[in-house]
């Protein structure tokens, strides 16, 4: 079972359009997916028509007391299933804190999952905290949506530091740039000089399109609603090249 991390320190970056899109495709490739929407303001969870998750449910899961497959729900995709956000997920690292071995709660859970799916995608919330620390440690494999702007690019750096820190491999991260509006200079100055040297940086991007923002009033992955859209191509960019990349 491969488990996809996808974060950011900084919201607003097109974290969710990812998990979305991404976990869509997985599944359109025959392969068992799952999506655990981890940001208690759910809009992985929304996207899919589903309702937020009974309210208190965290302690529960974290104290291995409900079964993960319990909680995960069919979508309208074949292959995929979700498990929807809880409100109460913004309590989780008060909860995490409370626990021996806190750091690995989270790898330790989806390890019940590893003969029912081949793939999981994370959404998480955009913080450093120790759910964040968990999530690092439970993921082969970590996606960064980033938009090209130096503010962006400063949190990423901070991120950098961080999963050194924390002993991550960064051989298992791979920036890609979101939001990208070819019409504004900044952003193809900061695509064309960015070349960190131990952080790998996606040659397919995801433009800024209203198809994209748009899934928020359709509730229907781009790469779903049309598979030769401008949008969705991008998306099957992407996943294409990383699909390449050993996990």
């Amino acid at each position: 079972m491969k488990v996809i991390g996808i974060f950011n320190i900084k919201g607003g970056v097109g974290k969710t359009a990812a998990a979305v899109n991404l976990a869509c495709l997985s599944a359109m490739d025959g392969v068992p997916t799952l999506l655990w929407d981890l940001d208690p303001q759910g809009a992985a969870t929304f996207y899919f028509h589903k309702k937020h998750a009974k309210e208190g449910e965290t302690k529960k899961i974290l104290n291995g007391k409900v079964d993960l497959e319990d909680l995960t729900r069919k979508t309208d995709f074949e292959n995929l299933r979700i498990i929807p956000s809880d409100m109460s997920y913004r309590h989780m690292d008060i909860l995490l804190d409370g626990m021996k071995g806190s750091k690995k709660r989270i790898a330790e859970l989806l390890e019940t999952l590893d003969t029912k799916y081949e793939r999981v995608f994370l959404d998480c919330p955009p913080s450093i905290s120790l759910l964040s620390e968990n999530i690092f440690r439970a993921a082969g494999f970590l996606l960064v949506p980033t938009i090209p702007t130096p503010l962006s690019l400063r949190t990423g750096e901070l991120l950098r530091e961080f999963l050194t820190a924390e002993e991550f491999d960064l051989g298992r991260t791979r920036l890609f740039y979101s939001m990208v509006d070819s019409r504004k200079k900044l952003h193809l100055e900061t695509m064309e000089t960015y070349h960190p040297d131990d952080f790998t940086v996606c040659r397919n991007t995801i433009p800024y399109l209203s198809e994209i923002e748009k899934m928020g009033v359709s509730q229907i992955p781009v790469v779903a609603a049309s598979a030769t859209s401008r949008g969705s191509l991008a998306w099957r960019r992407l996943w294409m090249e990383l699909k390449k990349y050993d996990w």
